[in-house]
């Protein structure tokens, strides 16, 4: 079994770590291979309730596409039925990505495919396609411009200039910025909140809200609308379902 990328668990929570620290941890085939693999199975997994996704090592999360490798195999590092990205796109379960050094091209678009965004204060991002020459092909021009609109899109990944992790932040890259000793243990924190939560309702309404986005709005609500009518719970589930809201408020409230 490779060793490229680690598996570990937290209860419900499943730790995915790119293992090639020697070469921050780099995106190579064996790695995206793994990667694509993991994802889809850990999709089919019923005790797995959310994933967190992160680099080995403190300096990089990823530092993108293994170059050497890319320029003796040619750009297209997997076929198109192993892009990795594709595999976190049709993973039903959150998927939070821990960013905890460099996270540069290939990284980012891996990044932006994933549902959270928690980023350690050493963390840099980075877009470099126009400084190596390359063009996006897994949906970095296109899910970064929507998610902060296409001006800044166009000053990140025209520039190729990092940004420090604060930055990412204010113009609305990431979630979260923490403390490095603080990334690991909220990362899992927020997996046990989404896997703690009711999967069916969780898996559905992860689906709804990626697919209303690509709408309009007046679509996404009549989607939304739609979705709520066929999804039919019995009286007992949705006692239990109040009753166990209730526990959590209480327990919130006497933090």
């Amino acid at each position: 079994m490779s060793d490229t990328v680690l598996e570990t668990r937290d209860g419900r929570v499943v730790v995915l770590t790119l293992n090639r620290p020697e070469k921050l941890n780099a995106l190579s085939s064996e790695l995206l291979r793994t990667l694509h693999r993991r994802i889809l199975a850990l999709n089919e997994d019923v005790t797995c309730g959310a994933i967190v996704l992160t680099g080995a090592g403190d300096r990089a999360f990823t530092a993108g596409m293994d170059l050497t490798e890319a320029a003796e195999r040619g750009t297209e590092m997997v076929p198109p039925d192993q892009n990795v990205v594709t595999a976190i796109l049709a993973c039903s379960k959150p998927i939070i990505v821990a960013v905890n050094g460099l996270c540069i091209t290939g990284g980012m678009e891996i990044m932006l495919a994933c549902d959270v965004v928690m980023a350690s204060r050493n963390a840099k991002f980075a877009d470099t396609h126009v400084r190596v020459g390359l063009m996006p092909g897994w949906g970095l021009s296109q899910r970064l411009s929507r998610q902060v609109g296409p001006q800044r899109a166009k000053e990140i990944s025209l520039s190729g200039n990092f940004l420090d992790a604060q930055r990412a932040y204010d113009l609305g890259v990431i979630n979260r910025v923490v403390e490095p000793e603080e990334l690991m243990p909220q990362a899992i924190a927020l997996g046990r909140d989404f896997a703690d939560a009711d999967m069916d309702v969780s898996m559905q309404y992860k689906r709804l809200i990626d697919e209303g986005f690509a709408m309009d709005l007046e679509d996404g609500l009549a989607l939304e609308k739609r979705r709520s009518d066929e999804f039919i719970r019995s009286p007992e589930a949705i006692a239990q379902g109040k009753e166990k809201a209730a526990m959590r408020a209480r327990s919130f409230l006497s933090r």
